[in-house]
């Protein structure tokens, strides 16, 4: 397996119910390595960006509103196979099909707000980083 790196957010409603430190803990303990960390307010411009496969589509504003009504903490995760390995540690992206001890399983309640976010590809991931993070801010 490959070191890579992928890209973690905590949404909205995860840090409004103080779940940054679980679902950092879930990645450390994991073993992997957190090379870039903010709490942020995603603007709307930069949540057009990030989102911008869905414009167009009946849930986009809904999805814009959401990532835009509180801060998130964004990250970039490295170790082995971080972006099928987190993915997997999330769970099913409707918490009604996720499974326990996943993220989601154990901590949404909703489609809407479902706590965590992570790419689904390597190109998904290099470029959610580049919105999010500059090559200064990540470390070696």
């Amino acid at each position: 397996m490959a070191i890579e790196r992928t890209y973690a957010m905590v949404k909205p409603d995860g840090v409004k119910r103080g779940l940054v430190g679980e679902v950092v803990g879930r990645l450390e303990s994991k073993g992997f390595r957190i090379v870039g960390m903010k709490l942020m307010q995603i603007t709307r411009e930069t949540a057009e960006r990030h989102y911008g496969e869905h414009a167009g589509k009946p849930f986009f504003e809904g999805l814009i509103s959401f990532i835009t009504s509180g801060p998130v903490v964004a990250m970039v995760v490295e170790g082995e196979n971080a972006i099928a390995a987190w993915r997997t540690m999330m769970g099913a992206t409707n918490p009604k099909d996720a499974a326990p001890g996943t993220i989601r399983g154990d901590l949404a309640s909703t489609l809407d707000e479902n706590v965590a976010h992570g790419s689904d590809a390597p190109e998904t991931a290099e470029r959610e980083i580049g919105i999010f993070f500059q090559e200064h801010e990540l470390l070696a």
